[in-house]
């Protein structure tokens, strides 16, 4: 599965000091400036857009920050110095990187509206200060949303009765079981037999068939060709479907996400007909009778003809008290045994079915 990158998306991330959310690059809290612990999570914006600055998309690209072993500032990836302490980075704590932080959503959701703390005025909330007075717009909890039963919605009653209903379908399978390996044994007498041969006639005859391209037998002849699907692979291919999931970010380390497609692709190949002669069933000779002498039938082959595989069958009819009884059979040593008259012990299943016989003298 290939990865396709669409880009990066700018995260923030909430103070645990004053509750303030900060713009993900921002190092320390814009309310109370206080740094960000290491342990603090970027999380995603609610209106989620893709960022076409260079010089943050540079940033993203840079890698995880460094928190300084010292004093604890984050600094950017490539940061020799703390930018605060001036102590070495060496031996510093990267912050967590490559952690998916939540899909990707092209659609945008409505954004709701927050009170300014020192003025009142209403703001969007994605913005961090205030656009009347500037002040700091702190985390404001949403009022809880009482969720709605939508129409079409299924509700708890329809859940029941697919219940209901799936536990009824496993009762009905559990009954047939059990009905099928309850059995009784009945004797029964042959009261008529039939049997059934046929010998295949086979020619060497031109034939149409289908298959890919690449697996036509060398000197066989071309016919109509369509693409087909053929398989799914990783890499991109040329003609191939690209097939992707739905976007998600992963977290860089450094306030931004880049936002993934896991992909794969459809290929798509010549499916095609051909003519080669190979040798085909062009006729079937049958011969049927109601006695103990089954015979195949006499067969004729003209040139480049012969004979396919045989088949036969044998069907006898067993007389008993609870009716008569049909059984079919491919083995004629089995077939030769009941003759009309003779007195066989029947297994019958619970659903009234057949299921095997043996003569009723058998040890």
């Amino acid at each position: 599965m290939t990865q396709k990158r669409l880009g990066y998306e700018e995260l923030v991330w909430t103070c645990p000091n004053c509750s303030t959310k900060n713009p993900g690059p921002q190092k320390t809290c814009l309310a109370c400036g206080a740094p960000q612990p290491p342990d603090v999570q970027f999380e995603q914006k609610p209106q989620q857009e893709l960022i076409t600055d260079e010089a943050k998309i540079a940033e993203a690209k840079k890698g995880p920050d460094i928190h300084c072993p010292y004093c604890g500032a984050r600094n950017a990836a490539d940061a020799v110095i703390c930018v605060n302490c001036n102590g070495e980075l060496t031996g510093g704590q990267k912050r967590e990187s490559g952690k998916v932080v939540g899909a990707y959503k092209t659609e945008k959701e409505p954004v709701r509206e927050i009170d300014c703390p020192n003025c009142g005025t209403k703001n969007l909330e994605t913005r961090t200060t205030c656009s009347a007075c500037g002040a700091l717009l702190t985390k404001q909890e949403a009022a809880p949303v009482i969720p709605s039963m939508a129409p079409g919605t299924p509700n708890k009653w329809m859940w029941i009765i697919i219940g209901a209903g799936l536990l009824l379908i496993v009762l009905c399978i559990v009954v047939f079981i059990a009905l099928s390996s309850k059995k009784e044994s009945v004797t029964g007498v042959v009261e008529r037999v039939q049997w059934y041969r046929a010998v295949p006639i086979l020619d060497f005859v031109n034939v149409t068939r289908e298959t890919w391209l690449e697996d036509i037998p060398e000197g066989a002849e071309l016919g109509n060709c369509t693409k087909r699907y053929h398989h799914t692979q990783s890499e991109p291919a040329e003609g191939a479907t690209e097939v992707c999931g739905t976007p998600y970010s992963k977290d860089t380390g450094s306030g931004y996400a880049e936002v993934v497609q896991d992909c794969e692709y459809e290929v798509y190949q010549d499916y095609c007909q051909y003519v080669t002669q190979d040798w085909q069933v062009v006729d079937t000779i049958q011969l049927q009778g109601s006695d103990m002498n089954p015979r195949w039938p006499e067969v004729n082959l003209s040139r480049n003809q012969r004979t396919g595989e045989q088949e036969e069958s044998y069907t006898i009819v067993f007389q008993t008290d609870k009716g008569n009884y049909s059984y079919t059979t491919t083995d004629e040593q089995l077939f030769m045994q009941c003759t009309p008259g003779s007195e066989w012990t029947l297994m019958i299943n619970a659903l009234n079915q057949l299921i095997s016989i043996e003569p009723s003298n058998s040890p």
